[in-house]
């Protein structure tokens, strides 16, 4: 093709026929009467290069099904967080209790069963759907679905003799019991020397009975104790906590930033303030043992029987008796560890 004979394209810059109304390059319409001055104000279209859109739908096709893929997998992950969050939350604190040689665990239809010895029928239960239950150290109270209190075991000195009226929680400890009323305020009842069976007033959202003391968590946060207090158990430190639980002489609880903080009696590390992260925490006979954020337990303390070294697994709630221990897993099943003289550590088959 002649130099004169050609003309360029305004859109795309090629060397077209003279005579082209059309560019063969761009396929841009041509102006003839003015073949150096575009035929509209449009902008020029960028040149494609043969297969580039199909390219440019495949590289846009992927990128597509990535954000889909990872939008799917934060689904997932979001679904798996809530489903064992949970699960963690399922078994709250008191549908299971580890006492002197007991334990005694609410099924998820409401019955009351319990395992070990059966003196005094500690670790017989009554007929009835519960919402919570109680193992002390010669008795066990639980709470009715319709809010009121049932007690069985020893009673020589009224702890398995409960109050009327209608209640939130339970507690019992050796031979006392107290229980947080639906208005909040704590009520005790049984054997009440140093005062355990007297309650500091004010408003509370849990108690926790222990052998000779009991600590209960204020609506502000706060923990109030009462009972014997020869070795500090009854002096809190500050601070805001969620839960508190009353041992043999110590006591533990678990702060609004998932801190465990213990005190009290000490001889073989009971009252020592573990690191990491809680949900829970128990506080046994000389052991203590609670759950981390990830489910896992860990125990300290005395160990002469097992009772501080927990099995593997992803649990919901421990409880921490006289020398056993028993965990409810996040499947709703019940594993025990530690002394089993009466069969304390051996649960029975089922949901709880």
């Amino acid at each position: 093709m002649a130099a004169d004979d050609t003309k360029t394209c305004p859109f795309c810059g090629e060397a077209i026929k003279l005579v082209a109304v059309k560019c063969r390059f761009c396929g841009s319409m041509l102006d003839s009467a003015s073949p150096e001055t575009p035929h509209s104000s449009t902008p020029p279209p960028v040149p494609q290069v043969p297969g580039q859109g199909h390219a440019k739908a495949a590289v846009l096709g992927k990128r597509r099904h990535r954000v889909v893929l990872g939008a799917a997998l934060v689904l997932v992950l979001l679904v798996v967080a809530f489903c064992f969050v949970s699960a963690m939350h399922r078994l709250p604190a008191g549908r299971l209790s580890a006492g002197g040689w007991h334990t005694c665990g609410v099924k998820t239809n409401g019955t009351v069963a319990c395992w070990g010895e059966h003196d005094d029928g500690k670790a017989t239960p009554p007929t009835g759907t519960f919402s919570s239950v109680s193992a002390g150290m010669y008795h066990t109270c639980g709470v009715r679905t319709d809010g009121t209190l049932a007690c069985w075991g020893e009673n020589k000195d009224g702890g398995a003799t409960p109050p009327a009226g209608r209640f939130l929680s339970v507690s019992a400890g050796a031979t006392y019991t107290c229980g947080v009323r639906t208005d909040g305020t704590i009520v005790c009842w049984g054997f009440n020397r140093d005062g355990r069976a007297t309650p500091s007033e004010g408003i509370f959202t849990s108690v926790s009975a222990g052998v000779s003391h009991a600590c209960g968590v204020k609506t502000d946060g706060t923990i109030a104790c009462w009972g014997q207090g020869e070795h500090g158990q009854t002096t809190p430190p500050a601070g805001r906590f969620i839960s508190v639980s009353a041992g043999g002489e110590h006591t533990c609880g678990v702060k609004t930033d998932g801190s465990v903080v213990c005190w009290g009696w000490n001889p073989e590390g009971e009252a020592e303030s573990p690191s990491g992260t809680f949900i829970s925490v128990s506080a046994g006979g000389e052991h203590t043992c609670g759950v981390k954020t990830d489910g896992s337990v860990v125990c300290w303390g005395y160990n002469n029987r097992g009772q501080a070294t927990p099995p593997a697994g992803i649990f919901a709630f421990v409880s921490a008796g006289a020398f056993h221990t028993c965990g409810a897993k996040t499947d709703g099943t019940i594993a025990c560890w530690g002394g089993n003289g009466t069969g304390q550590a051996m649960p029975p088959t089922g949901v709880f």
